[in-house]
This record gives C-alpha cells, sequence and structure tokens, in this order.
C-alpha cells in the first residue's frame, strides 16, 4: 500500500517528561504526540526523532517523521499542526507539519544539531527563567570561559565531557563547529553546534566551562581534560533544565550513510 511521510518540528517544555524517548516507567514527550496522532490515523504511527533528550530537557526545534497509508491522510496538511495541538498538553507544540520525501528520515538525514544552554548569574534567581536556566549566583569570568570554549571546536574525543550510556558507544569522537558564550546582562547563552552529541555532552561541557568562570580551571585545562577521555577529568554537569533542542539541520543533496547502508544489505 502506498503511503505518505510528515516532517512535524515540535517544541516542548521538558520539566514535566522524562524526556523525549517512549518510556516503561514515566512519560516521555513521544507517549504524548503518539496518542493524539491515533486520533487522526487508525495505523498508530510511530514517530521517528531526529535526537533523545534527557529529563527534564526542552526544545524548540525537535524533528520527527512519521508515516501512513495514502487512505488515511484525509487531514488537510494546512490543517495538520493545528489538529494536533488542540488535543496536545499546552506545553508540547507542533510549531510545523510538512510532506516529507519517501527516502527522508529525521535522524538519519541530520548533519547537524545546535543546543543552547541558558544561565542567569546573578545573585537572585530571575523568577521568569525559573525552570529554563541555571541559577549561577556566583560571579563568572567571561574572558575565561570564551578562551576556554575554544578548546571544544573540531573534531575531538568527548569522552571526558559525556557520562557513562547504558549501552557501548561505538566511538565517542564528535565534531563541534560551534561553542560560543554569550551575554546580554545577567543572562548568558551557551551556543553548541555540532555533528552529533554524547550522552549528557552538552552538559559536561557546560557544567565545566562554568567552573572555568569560578576559576577552578584554567583555561587550558580544557586540552588535557580532553586527553585524558575519563570523565573523572573533567568538571561537573550543568542541570537538565537550563539545556534546549534549538535546531535541527538537514542537507538537501545529502544521503545518509545509515541509509546507504540500509540499501547496499538489501542489494
Amino acid at each position: 500500500m502506498d503511503t505518505l511521510k510528515f516532517k512535524l518540528v515540535i517544541a516542548y517544555d521538558g520539566t514535566a517528561y522524562q524526556g523525549w524517548q517512549l518510556q516503561k516507567i514515566g512519560t516521555g514527550v513521544q507517549e504524548k504526540v503518539e496518542a493524539v496522532l491515533k486520533r487522526y490515523f487508525p495505523s498508530a504511527p510511530r514517530l521517528h526523532s531526529s535526537s533523545r533528550t534527557d529529563t527534564g530537557v526542552h526544545a524548540l526545534g525537535m524533528v520527527a517523521h512519521f508515516e501512513v497509508p495514502k487512505p488515511e491522510a484525509r487531514l488537510p496538511l494546512a490543517r495538520l499542526a493545528i489538529a494536533l495541538n488542540a488535543f496536545l498538553p499546552e506545553d508540547i507544540r507542533v510549531l510545523h507539519a510538512t510532506r516529507a520525501p519517501a527516502k527522508f528520515h529525521a535522524r538519519f538525514h541530520a548533519t547537524g544539531k545546535q543546543y543552547r544552554y541558558f544561565v542567569w548569574n546573578h545573585h537572585a534567581m530571575n523568577p521568569l527563567l525559573q525552570g529554563r536556566a541555571w541559577h549561577v549566583a556566583r560571579p563568572l569570568d567571561y574572558a575565561a570561559m570564551r578562551q576556554a570554549a575554544k578548546y571544544f571546536v573540531g573534531k575531538r574525543d568527548f569522552k571526558s565531557f559525556a557520562a557513562n550510556h547504558p549501552y557501548a558507544m561505538a566511538s565517542t569522537v564528535r565534531t563541534l563547529t560551534r561553542c560560543d558564550v554569550k551575554r546580554s546582562g545577567m543572562q548568558s547563552t551557551f551556543v553548541i553546534e555540532g555533528d552529533g552529541f554524547l550522552y549528557k555532552m552538552c552538559r559536561g561541557i557546560v557544567g565545566t566551562l562554568v567552573q572555568v568562570g569560578f576559576g577552578k580551571y584554567s583555561p587550558g585545562d580544557i586540552k588535557t581534560m580532553l586527553a585524558q577521555t575519563d570523565r573523572r577529568a573533567a568538571g561537573m554537569s550543568a542541570p537538565a533544565h537550563g539545556l534546549v533542542l534549538w535546531k535541527v539541520f538537514y542537507s538537501k543533496s545529502s544521503r545518509s550513510r545509515r541509509e546507504e547502508a540500509l540499501t547496499k544489505n538489501k542489494e
């Protein structure tokens, strides 16, 4: 049977959820969205996402796709996001819904991701950012943090900055194209962009950079931490609630290695 594929861009406040993915214990964002999809599509399509966010982490640009038999796709595309949002909880919203090519895969075709981490650096927390920014009351040395951030850019083994994953990783090498520390008044934004991320890697980077800002580490210590490939060598992990999956990047002309491998195996 012919099928149609749809691409969703989803934003959510992760405070009430145990991450994006379906959970044996607790509730994931994916479960909530799939329950609403089932209302409109009898085949109860499964969502395939670009990323997995952890408990308490937020998203502005999570990308996911689903596929349904063509006869089920009666809802006009222009109304799909509105229809889904009508039954989703207020802390989850579909920002965009579009048709996707038959070969598109939200995860395997992603070429990069951008995360942003927010810090409120003042002795008193901004109540309007409660649950969406890390309150760091101590003064920070922004020049030192920016200098340290440069050491993360490039192809690196980030094992020292990632938490132990439930399953073994084939490689802990990733490439970061951007690691910026921006400041606007009392609010700081850490912008981290790369081709992929390890488990809690962004939080390990931000937590360590903040400790550089405290003076606990020097900027040059980052090189030593990276070289040791040991989580105990690096600094703390920042709390989950300041982290946002900001955007996922795709290349129209690129074909994922995963898809190529799957095609080769079928031949």
